[in-house]
């Protein structure tokens, strides 16, 4: 549906911003086709004369439009996970406009699953492949989602000054995403990171850009490697192993990061501090790697006593 010319301003508008927001290129691409399709209903909303005010400028006329459209959405017998892509796009929009999240409830709040991560047997496969078979660059980017608990869009917004490496130990610097992108934290490196690291950085000063470019992480043109391309390898990666088998849950860069977070909350680490790290700003965020998932389900049935 094509969009009146006030709304199409306002999508203007909302593009623009995003293009300086530190978030991914997938994400703001995302975002601005799903804001487009909200823009689209109201278009249709106001052409009908169903809309309760103006959702644009008053937050309680703009959260009645919002669970109206959740509603659209869900009878359009859209995906729980494509619902909750637009709800976020939604969100960031009216904050960015200063009238704040709209409240509606999203999807993943009643189905209350517990993110995919890899188990210990995968996620050694997938460690050893990488150790084994990467490249110094490629073998630093694959292991940062894990080790560090990294977006893939930190990893490629890494700078080589927000890299400490010393012969013991060594600090990330990391820059926040959406709302709270001046939000810094600082993050320890595991021992194997850091060699990954050290590994890349030996390599990395013969590499095209090496003395002009400030991104720690090149392509082959001496430009900071895009989110896509680092994205494919890992997800390359994951697939010599065999991790792409459930095409409900593909692998990506956002398991390692998942897997982090659960082996971390799983080995009883304060949910406190593992927010801490992942740069969560809500602990609501992070208790959803403690829910139960269906191993752990059908585990507790076989503690039950049977007759013999």
């Amino acid at each position: 549906m094509p969009l009146s010319a006030p709304h199409a301003a306002i999508l203007a508008d909302y593009t623009a911003a995003l293009e300086h927001a530190p978030l991914a290129d997938s994400t703001r691409t995302k975002y601005a086709s799903r804001l487009r399709g909200y823009l689209a209903w109201l278009t249709d909303q106001a052409d009908a004369g169903t809309l309760d005010g103006d959702p644009l400028t008053d937050p309680i006329a703009a959260t009645g439009a919002v669970r109206d459209f959740r509603r659209h959405l869900k009878t359009g017998r859209r995906a729980p996970n494509t619902i909750d892509t637009y709800l976020s796009a939604i969100d960031d929009f009216y904050t960015r406009r200063g009238l704040g999240k709209p409240q509606a409830h999203r999807e993943r709040d009643t189905r209350r699953t517990t993110p995919r991560a890899l188990d210990t047997r995968r996620t050694l496969r997938y460690i050893r492949h990488v150790q084994q078979t990467a490249s110094p660059r490629d073998k630093a980017i694959a292991l940062l989602p894990y080790y560090a608990g990294l977006r893939i869009s930190e990893v490629v917004g890494l700078d080589l000054a927000d890299l400490r490496l010393s012969a013991r130990k060594g600090e990330l610097r990391i820059r926040g995403k959406g709302r709270d992108g001046g939000k810094i934290r600082l993050l320890p490196v595991h021992t194997d990171l850091r060699q990954a690291l050290t590994d890349w950085l030996t390599t990395r000063a013969d590499w095209k850009g090496a003395d002009t470019h400030a991104a720690l992480f090149l392509n082959h043109r001496g430009a900071r490697l895009s989110d896509r391309a680092a994205r494919d390898i890992i997800t390359g990666f994951g697939a010599a192993v065999g991790l792409n088998d459930d095409p409900a849950e593909p692998f990506s860069p956002h398991v390692l990061r998942h897997t982090f977070a659960t082996q971390l909350i799983r080995d009883g680490k304060d949910p406190i501090l593992v927010a801490e790290l992942l740069g969560h700003g809500s602990l609501d965020t992070t208790r959803r790697y403690a829910l139960p998932t269906e191993a752990d389900k059908a585990a507790a049935l076989d503690t039950l006593v049977t007759d013999p």
